[in-house]
């Protein structure tokens, strides 16, 4: 199972796997989510990938030039989209994306991303989207009610698969939380040398990893990863207590409990790290399992309560979870 090897990659006191089969399954892993550049990186800051057989570490450095080299790319159009915007005065904070795994995973190509999202004020929507088109963004996304981005896409050279940019101004959907994203903007920090482009506090920025990571309902490593990493490249910055104190204020305080108590499941020497101000509960009694994320084709009870746990339980009010379902029966009838 790759979350033993994720384990060791992150936690010294356990050893890599030492049978060659674990690693011919966790490469098939690797390869359906996707996080090959991770453990690429992880384990080369490690000085451990030499002791990987051959064949791993070889598709891994495969894997991981094929990302860096999309990266490269995608990096460049956010730099030439946060020009444009500084050119015309428009705030705007960069969120994950290539920005985020220099800053947290020390590499451009250490995170695969495969698109651009940037927060912006409302009042600066309309002109923020004409600021896309003129650079190419001219595939205009489906707009949907309540939701907190919108979407635009650039034809790419050589692929059917467009290049979006996502333009968010909050980073929850409407009416399911508390959450007020002008702490965002009071507490961000400057962005290199420009005057309107700004950077997420480590705070806010962790804030953001976990409500995403819960977004997709965890299931993905790769959302346990942006956590594990960014408690230990910023922890000794993340104020724990202040977070589930916001989060009883903003009404997200279910969200970060349920996505916290699996994470540290998962990766149980984080309390060392970052020691959590509550009792966490186990992954099995939040109906999560690696299992179900990793065959989500076959449907079983398991995945069914899980989505039960995300979909109604994890809302603090009662309006928030009506909203949050309503929505949520609203995105059916549009598939």
């Amino acid at each position: 199972m790759i979350m033993t090897l994720l384990q060791a990659l992150y936690d010294d006191r356990l050893p890599l796997p030492s049978d060659f089969k674990a690693y011919l399954s966790a490469l098939e892993d690797i390869e359906f989510f996707s996080i090959a550049p991770q453990v690429y990186t992880l384990l080369e800051e490690g000085d451990r990938l030499e002791r990987t057989p051959p064949f791993f570490r070889t598709r891994l450095k495969e894997l991981y030039r094929e990302s860096l080299h999309r990266n490269l790319y995608i990096h460049l159009e956010t730099g030439r989209l946060l020009d444009r915007f500084e050119a015309e005065g428009i705030d705007a904070i960069p969120l994950k994306g290539t920005r985020f795994a220099e800053k947290y995973f020390s590499r451009v190509g250490a995170r695969p991303t495969s698109d651009i999202d940037v927060l912006i004020r409302t009042a600066d929507l309309e002109r923020a989207r004409q600021c896309l088109r003129s650079l190419g963004f001219t595939i205009e996304g489906q707009r949907i009610e309540q939701h907190f981005h919108s979407a635009q896409a650039k034809p790419l050279p050589r692929s059917t698969v467009p290049l979006p940019v996502e333009l968010h101004w909050s980073l929850l959907t409407e009416r399911t939380s508390s959450f007020d994203v002008d702490e965002l903007w009071e507490e961000a920090v400057p962005c290199e040398s420009y005057k309107h482009i700004k950077e997420l506090s480590d705070y806010h920025a962790f804030y953001m990893i976990c409500l995403h990571g819960w977004k997709h309902a965890l299931d993905s490593p790769k959302y346990f990863l942006d956590i594990a990493q960014m408690i230990h490249r910023a922890g000794e910055r993340l104020d724990i207590d202040r977070l589930f104190g916001d989060a009883l204020v903003h009404r997200t305080h279910r969200r970060l409990t349920s996505t916290l108590s699996i994470v540290y499941s998962q990766f149980p020497h984080l309390q060392r790290v970052l020691p959590l101000p509550f009792q966490s509960r186990s992954a099995e009694r939040l109906w999560w399992n690696y299992s179900a994320i990793r065959h989500k084709d076959e449907r079983n009870l398991q995945q069914y309560m899980r989505l039960a746990q995300y979909q109604w339980s994890d809302y603090d009010s009662p309006l928030h979870r009506l909203s949050a379902t309503i929505q949520y029966l609203r995105s059916l009838s549009r598939r």
